[in-house]
């Protein structure tokens, strides 16, 4: 009797180990006792709100309290269960539920227990009642977010050694807190054709979990009908409609929604992990918003640009422009000072100290109306300051910024700044677009103006050459004619402005290049003056929509030039990064310097080249186009032997025998102090103090030529976009 016993005990632990995959399943009915939930022990939480959310009443009749947790909580009436949780300080697991997108509730990773509820309800879909009682860590809400996993996890593959996401994965991260070391299901994963969205965003959709956020963004956002829900059941699977490309200028912030790796940066593949990174908060200058952004670098190289937040300019998206130029900081790069040779045909690297000799010898030759500098489309405010200084020294004051024209008026900043500010433009109901395309121009204003379009059905007007956008819109003409007819009240857009509680007019920074942009200005005041809405103590509807990171800065600063013909008469062109000036008529004898950090245009005219700094290689401070001020912060060392710009014409100064008297960057902001103050509050906006009605009328008349396209490719529009492979492609590929 007992050798049979340990036979059976021999033959059931051979087949327990041949069978090891196999997990006994135990039924847990105690856990839908009220009892047993009662007793289970209370989590200590942390009770400030999930990343620093404030709660907004916007009438105080309308609060509500609600219990999370057993915690009391004061919310506005229409918030969800999940909202609820956030602002209690509970962070609820989720997937589809995004804070910026509509609800889709398809997941089910954020259920929760209410109270008199007969089952878990999925928290971002339930409107908070008042005296709700919410449990979020209770053993039915744990066991039931487990399941759920389990469900996500049946279908998901094991490629988390090889995928992109892997580090920075949701599912990966709620997987540890609520998924198991094993799955009940032995069927055969299903698999999904990878799609082809274009040079931008890398497609794995076996990895998907069908959430949505990808569609709801396309749709909602980037106002693009690309992407959808295809298919029933276990078919079910995301991709286009018909074979296309996603050809939206804000395609590549469904990388950073999507919680899963079936979305990820074609050109970041497999280049990096997450936690080889180091990260630093900067912006972006390639166009003249100014997105917060952070760059990841590894060693001297920067691997990806990301979002980051900023609720009042560019919320937590950015253009595609912005998050993949990023190569074109490694291509092209100008390396040592170099000299053109006796011949005209070749480059000799030289020494610093050969070269600003150089140029000094030529400077100090030259007569002081005959020396011109320009800044480009890059600088930063403080190089500008020393660029001014040192011109101003040697007897010149023709100094300009590249898209501001060569006879425009700094004197009233509302004639050049987003008076509504980026944010305020939620609060307009009606919209006149004058000579500007934001969609190419400012991706992250025209997607402020969609979000307000879609929120408040707001009337937009555009006049300007055949432009797509991505909301609805009245074509009203084509040039400034148009406008003059408005301004009469004859057009039928008038009524529009009138019933409008805050119109606003947007007047593209292309008509600084025109030469009637006086009378332009003067028309748009007077319909400023007609429509007494459009500017009030409250409000200032008028805005101009700048193209470049430097232009505000650079008026701020004064850099307006004396004559309007001072190329045509230059001896000597001094251009700190300008590569998109007219240099078609200067003299073939001018003395030009090119200071900057890529190989462009400009660069073929140059005598002397000077290396820069990029952007993310120097701390440099930007004013954005509706004033606010931020700064550049290093991310990476310089390349080769380049300096900062200010550095490079602190130490010509010096050479020229007319030394600028301050050698530090805090010197530099002292000056920049008594200039202009308002570029030393960091993350401030300082809004104009007048508005343009106290300028004289104008006396010319507006021009009969249309109003022109002032960005042809959006992807190209700088010198490192233009050193861009990415952006390259993008181009060849994406553009229309």
């Amino acid at each position: 009797m007992g050798l049979g016993l340990l036979a059976s005990r021999a033959f059931r632990s051979r087949v327990l180990s041949r069978n090891a995959f196999i997990r006994t399943i135990v039924s847990t009915p105690d856990l839908h006792k009220p009892e047993a939930v009662a007793e289970a022990a209370p989590v200590e939480v942390n009770r400030s709100p999930i990343a620093g959310a404030r709660v907004h009443f916007p009438n105080p009749d309308d609060v509500i309290e609600v219990f999370v947790d057993g915690y009391p909580v004061k919310i506005p009436k229409g918030m969800t269960v999940l909202q609820a949780c956030s602002v209690a300080g509970v962070d609820i697991p989720r997937f589809c539920y995004h804070d910026r997108l509509s609800i889709a509730g398809n997941c089910r990773m954020c259920l929760v227990e209410v109270e008199k509820s007969p089952k878990p309800v999925a928290s971002c879909a339930m409107p908070a009642l008042p005296g709700m009682k919410i449990k979020t860590d209770t053993p039915i809400a744990k066991k039931a977010r487990e399941g759920v996993m389990e469900f996500l996890l049946m279908n998901h593959p094991l490629d988390c050694p090889i995928c992109d996401q892997g580090g920075e994965c949701d599912l990966q991260d709620q997987s540890m807190a609520f998924g198991s070391d094993r799955g009940r299901f032995t069927e055969t994963k299903r698999s999904v054709v990878d799609k082809n969205l274009g040079p931008l965003v890398k497609t794995v959709m076996t990895r998907c979990i069908q959430c949505t956020r990808c569609v709801r963004f396309a749709t909602e956002i980037a106002g693009v009908q690309d992407l959808g829900m295809l298919g029933r059941g276990s078919g079910e699977e995301i991709g286009t409609y018909v074979e296309k490309l996603m050809t939206s200028e804000l395609s590549g912030n469904v990388i950073d929604i999507c919680p899963v790796g079936a979305l990820t940066s074609k050109p970041f593949a497999f280049k990096a992990r997450n936690w080889e990174l180091k990260g630093t908060e900067t912006i972006d200058v390639t166009d003249a918003v100014g997105s917060n952004i952070r760059i990841d670098s590894r060693g001297p190289e920067v691997m990806r640009i990301v979002p980051r937040l900023n609720e009042d300019i560019n919320e937590e998206w950015i253009s595609d422009k912005t998050r993949f130029c990023y190569d074109g900081l490694k291509r092209q790069r100008l390396n040592d000072p170099m000299i053109r040779d006796g011949d005209g045909h070749r480059f000799q690297p030289v020494s610093w100290r050969d070269a600003l000799a150089v140029v000094a010898e030529v400077i100090n030759q030259v007569k002081p109306e005959e020396i011109v500098g320009v800044a480009g489309k890059l600088s930063d405010a403080e190089s500008m300051m020393l660029l001014k200084d040192f011109l101003n020294k040697m007897g010149s004051n023709n100094i300009w910024c590249e898209g501001n024209g060569k006879n425009m008026n700094a004197d009233l900043r509302s004639e050049y700044l987003l008076n509504s500010s980026i944010s305020g433009l939620e609060k307009a109901d009606c919209f006149l677009l004058v000579g500007t395309q934001p969609r190419v121009e400012a991706a992250m204003v025209n997607a402020r103006i969609r979000k307000t379009v879609r929120a408040t059905q707001a009337k937009v007007g555009y006049i300007g050459p055949p432009a797509d956008f991505n909301y609805d819109h009245q074509h009203l003409g084509t040039g400034p004619e148009t406008l003059v007819e408005i301004a009469e009240g004859r057009h039928s857009f008038s009524s529009a402005l009138s019933s409008a509680k805050n119109p606003a007019i947007i007047i593209g920074a292309g008509i600084f290049e025109r030469d009637d942009k006086d009378a332009i200005f003067s028309v748009v005041q007077s319909i400023a003056f007609k429509h007494k809405n459009l500017i009030r103590p409250d409000w200032n509807g008028v805005n101009v929509l700048l193209l470049n990171a430097a232009q505000a800065a650079a008026l701020d600063l004064g850099l307006v030039p004396e004559s309007d013909n001072s190329i045509e008469s230059a001896k000597f062109v001094y251009l700190m990064g300008a590569d998109d000036v007219d240099l078609d008529k200067l003299p073939k004898d001018a003395f030009v310097v090119y200071q900057g950090h890529h190989g462009d245009k400009a660069v073929y005219r140059a005598n002397v080249i000077l290396p820069g700094a990029a952007f993310s290689e120097k701390e440099g401070t930007y004013v954005n186009t509706e004033g606010t001020v931020q700064q550049t912060v290093p991310a990476v060392p310089t390349v080769g032997d380049a300096r900062e710009d200010w550095k490079i014409i602190r130490a010509l100064s010096e050479v020229c025998g007319v030394s600028l008297p301050y050698d530090t960057i805090s010197g530099v902001r002292s000056r920049i102090r008594t200039v202009a103050p308002n570029l030393l509050h960091v993350d401030e906006r300082e809004p104009a103090t007048f508005s343009g009605s106290i300028k004289p009328e104008a006396s010319g008349k507006v021009s009969a030529t249309p109003f022109g396209v002032t960005v042809d490719n959006f992807y190209m529009t700088d010198v490192i976009t233009r050193a861009s492979k990415i952006m390259a492609q993008c181009s060849m590929t994406l553009k229309k």
